[in-house]
């Protein structure tokens, strides 16, 4: 089934040749062109199609544009492809009006998988899942359209099928708890308790207790059978974050009790059978850890059955507007009598060029803050209070430099793929790459290569 994407266009400033060439690359996609002076004559009665892609360069345009687009009486997504210089009078019109926005010049793997995501399940499963926990269980922070991030929401139903021990991996902020409520309640498990439990919070003199209960007489003022968190938990989810803290001695009792499914209560000589899946996080490198002798390599072997690794913020900016937007809404949302706001465009190049070392909860703050500090509509640049003072600079040199790296080759690579059509060995000849380091390089970075043309024995 091809879906048939409806491409409005300025005559003096037709975008569709090269729109045409990027969607191309990706199968599934018929484009169909009219101008800006078209659709205002004619209306969009006689065009059918299942998504619109306006190239938008002057705001009065637009909002002729989306003024014919809400006399239709079926509603059809939009995106929008804005300058990269525009300003914040087109910005707004594109905020109040439009589904989705991306800037020119966009890759042709964003423009693809920004499309897919309004097209609905069929073409993104990540949007299926997310819009599944949206409606079920009320979940809507799971927000982003970056292909790396769409691919790891992707793996949570998949994840959550299964009842095998889960380890999530990722850098603090990235949402590791929030991934575990979504892998349980996508699983059978969904109506039994989801018990999250801080591992770093927990006195090691306390472990056993907190997580086994104890019988009453096991120590003095033990008056009363006490549950612990694992027996709380019974039929339900476990989430053990930040499991790296636990010491040695806690670390063997857990790894019995993954062992077994049973556990004896401090004071108590009957074993305990329980119904329980455990989710474990870190934001630590448990390898580094295991040879360090810091962690159990058995017990890091035992939890590492199903992996997901978390991406940092800075490795999804394309999200941060799509976030940064959902946070602000979410906020007007909770005030009372509070108008709608959006981001200036230098607001919003502000927080694309900054480190994000805290990634997405720093994103919530940063947020937040300038929702209590800005008066008018607009969110300016002043209103982001961004630690350091400077954009880009992370929590230390190293970091900051391997980050930077990172996102380059990232960048770099996709172009790249997007520019030869997923030809990784032209891409590679013109990087004067080999053309196994390139394809490590894309394996590295889990870059979604478009579809070769030669590789299916189609025409270029």
């Amino acid at each position: 089934m091809a879906y048939r994407i409806l491409c409005v266009e300025p005559s003096y400033a037709p975008m569709g040749d090269t729109l045409a060439v990027s969607l191309s690359a990706g199968a599934g996609f018929r484009l169909e062109r009219a101008s800006w002076e078209r659709v205002v004559v004619e209306g969009l009665a006689r065009f059918s199609v299942d998504v619109i892609l306006a190239v938008i360069v002057r705001a009065a345009e637009a909002a002729e544009c989306f003024r014919r687009l809400r006399q239709r009486s079926v509603a059809v997504p939009t995106l929008a492809v804005l300058p990269e210089a525009s300003d914040d009078e087109l910005l707004r019109c594109v905020v109040d009006a439009a589904d989705d926005f991306t800037v020119w010049p966009v890759g042709a793997l964003e423009l693809r998988h920004r499309l897919a995501r309004l097209l609905g399940p069929e073409r993104s499963p990540s949007a299926s899942v997310q819009r599944q926990l949206t409606e079920e269980v009320g979940m809507t922070q799971l927000v982003g359209a970056d292909p790396q991030f769409a691919r790891m929401v992707e793996q949570l139903p998949l994840i959550a099928e299964s009842d095998a021990p889960v380890l999530i991996t990722g850098e603090t902020g990235t949402g590791k708890e929030l991934c575990a409520g979504a892998i349980h309640h996508l699983g059978r498990r969904r109506h039994a308790p989801f018990v999250a439990v801080d591992c770093a919070a927990i006195p090691d003199h306390l472990f056993e207790n907190e997580l086994f209960g104890h019988a009453r007489g096991a120590f003095t003022d033990a008056h009363r059978d006490h549950r612990g968190l694992v027996l709380t938990a019974d039929g339900g989810t476990l989430f053990l974050d930040e499991i790296d803290a636990l010491s040695l001695t806690a670390q063997a009792k857990l790894l019995r009790f993954l062992q077994e499914h049973t556990f004896k209560p401090l004071g108590s000589e009957r074993p305990i059978r329980t119904d329980v899946n455990v989710i474990a996080a870190t934001n630590r490198d448990l390898e580094a850890a295991v040879r360090d002798r810091q962690f159990r390599s058995d017990l890091y072997f035992r939890l590492n059955v199903m992996r997901l690794q978390l991406p940092p913020l800075r490795e999804r900016r394309g999200d941060i507007p799509l976030l940064a937007a959902h946070f602000l809404e979410h906020q007007r949302r909770a005030a009372t009598e509070v108008p709608r706001r959006w981001f200036t465009t230098t607001a919003l190049r502000k927080l694309l060029h900054y480190h994000w070392p805290g990634n997405v909860r720093e994103l919530l703050n940063v947020v937040h803050r300038a929702a209590v500090f800005s008066k008018g509509k607009e969110i300016l640049p002043h209103h982001l209070s961004l630690p350091g003072g400077a954009p880009g600079i992370g929590p230390s040199f190293r970091a900051a430099k391997a980050g930077a790296i990172a996102e380059f080759e990232r960048t770099y690579v996709g172009a790249l793929l997007d520019k030869h059509l997923g030809n990784v060995t032209a891409a590679a000849r013109e990087a004067h790459k080999d053309r196994r380091v390139f394809t490590r390089l894309i394996k590295k970075y889990g870059i979604d290569r478009p579809a070769d043309p030669s590789e299916s024995g189609s025409p270029h």
